[in-house]
């Protein structure tokens, strides 16, 4: 089961390193966040990075500040404690500076498409959290799931596949108390599986010329 940590926090920080920086960020940023007005308060969140589509406010490097936001305590503990359990092996997989990309290409990726969406809807947008990235993570054992079958045991397979059944329940039935960015999370995961895909055929290239 690839989803079980074993690991003690020393070996976990020798191993998963990008993963320990991303989880501190997060934790690092929400207290930012909440001595400084608070997590749900829009004016703060858009003064450190929350992406919106608003006219002059939407600039490109909130594309990636909004990731390491959080809307409140809930949030950054559903992410992080994803961060924390399902990321490791897809670093030890990649390698870290591989895998740092995916995460944040995923996350971009995510954002990009739900701007376009508010864009078109006319809608608009506050966005922020690490969903979209997460979703990637989830895109890339998706694809080793469907594709690289003999990189993955049948009990992680069936959690990946569970975690997306219920992700998607939950993206779309949460209702209008709990503002879920659903494209977000469908943008990470089309473009953790895309961008992972991309990186195996590279590497299986470079290995095969070796």
């Amino acid at each position: 089961m690839l989803f079980v940590r074993y690991e003690n926090w020393k070996s976990y920080l020798k191993y998963y390193p990008i993963t320990t920086i991303l989880f501190v960020a997060n934790i690092v940023m929400y207290l930012i966040l909440v001595f400084n007005g608070g997590a749900s308060d829009n004016n703060t969140i858009i003064r450190f990075g929350a992406l919106t589509n608003v006219e002059g406010m939407n600039e490109w490097w909130r594309y990636v500040t909004s990731l390491f936001l959080h809307g409140g305590f809930s949030h950054l503990l559903f992410n992080d404690f994803a961060i924390l359990v399902f990321c490791p092996p897809l670093e030890r997989l990649l390698g870290a500076w591989r895998y740092a990309l995916l995460y944040l290409l995923s996350g971009v990726i995510g954002n990009i498409l739900s701007v376009a969406h508010y864009n078109r809807l006319g809608e608009t947008l506050l966005t922020l959290g690490a969903s979209g990235a997460v979703y990637g993570v989830y895109g890339a054992y998706l694809y080793i799931a469907l594709l690289q079958r003999n990189l993955m045991d049948e009990s992680s397979r069936k959690t990946i596949y569970a975690l997306l059944a219920i992700g998607i329940i939950f993206s779309f039935a949460s209702g209008e108390q709990i503002k879920i960015n659903w494209m977000a999370h469908l943008g990470g995961l089309v473009g953790g599986f895309f961008v992972y895909g991309l990186m195996a055929r590279i590497l299986k290239k470079r290995y095969g010329r070796s």
